[in-house]
C-alpha cells in the first residue's frame, strides 16, 4: 500500500491545480501526483545525463583520442550501409 505524505501548497498553486483537475476530469490527488512522478523522472534523467557527461570527459581524458565532426556526420550517413565503419579517431 502507498504512504501518505502531507505537503503545504501555497492557496495560489493549490487552486491553479484544483482548476486544471477539472478541466481534465481527474482528481487533483492525480494532477499532483502525474507533476511529482514527472519532475522525478527528469531529475533522474538529468542526473544520468551528467554521470555519462563525466564518464566521457574523463574517458577522452585517459585515451586524448576525438573525432572530427564532418567524419562523423559522414559515418552518421552511411550507418546503414553493408561494411559501414567508424572513421579513425585523432589525437586531441
Amino acid at each position: 500500500m502507498a504512504a501518505t505524505t502531507t505537503i503545504r501548497l501555497p492557496p495560489k498553486l493549490r487552486a491553479r491545480i484544483q482548476v486544471l483537475a477539472r478541466q481534465t476530469g481527474r482528481s487533483a490527488h492525480s494532477v499532483i501526483l502525474e507533476a511529482i512522478e514527472r519532475q522525478v523522472g527528469h531529475e533522474e534523467e538529468l542526473r544520468r545525463l551528467v554521470r555519462d557527461a563525466l564518464a566521457n570527459e574523463a574517458q577522452l581524458e585517459r585515451t586524448k583520442l576525438v573525432y572530427g565532426a564532418d567524419d562523423v556526420a559522414a559515418w552518421l550517413e552511411r550507418l546503414g550501409a553493408p561494411g559501414a565503419t567508424r572513421p579513425a579517431p585523432w589525437p586531441r
